[in-house]
């Protein structure tokens, strides 16, 4: 039926776009999820979020278990995915390097409660930020 064809172009165009998102998924469109490395099974479980074309997408430590390199990738490509589809993202995410600079706004928490807030590039310049969690 004519309802099945639009759902199924939707669809493909959904996953093309899934795609040009994460190329490294597309070099391994043939793969069953569970040989891909643990890196591109997080691009797969975030492309699976983005066919639904979320307004807003929680994303709880999208690095965990990946390399700093893999970790920053995929950092990079969910902010360039935000900032090209206007989609919100919450980042929950311990690498607070990564975090604020991949972001527009950043909360510090303590022990359950937000204890500094403001503009991201703020919050990495912040002296007391910079010894607690950056390192610096």
């Amino acid at each position: 039926s004519t309802a099945s064809g639009i759902r199924g172009t939707k669809f493909r165009e959904a996953i093309a776009e899934v795609m040009d998102v994460f190329p490294r998924l597309a070099e391994r469109k043939d793969s069953l999820a569970w040989t891909l490395s643990g890196g591109e099974q997080q691009m797969l479980a975030l492309g699976r979020a983005i066919v639904a074309k979320p307004k807003l997408m929680l994303l709880d430590e999208p690095s965990l278990g990946l390399s700093p390199l893999l970790a920053t990738e995929v950092v990079q490509l969910i902010s360039r995915y935000s900032r090209e589809h206007g989609t919100s993202i919450l980042l929950v995410e311990q690498n607070a390097k990564l975090a604020l600079k991949s972001s527009d706004r950043g909360y510090v928490m303590e022990t359950g409660r937000v204890v500094l807030e403001g503009p991201a590039k703020d919050l990495a310049n912040d002296p007391q930020v910079r010894s607690a969690y950056l390192g610096s």
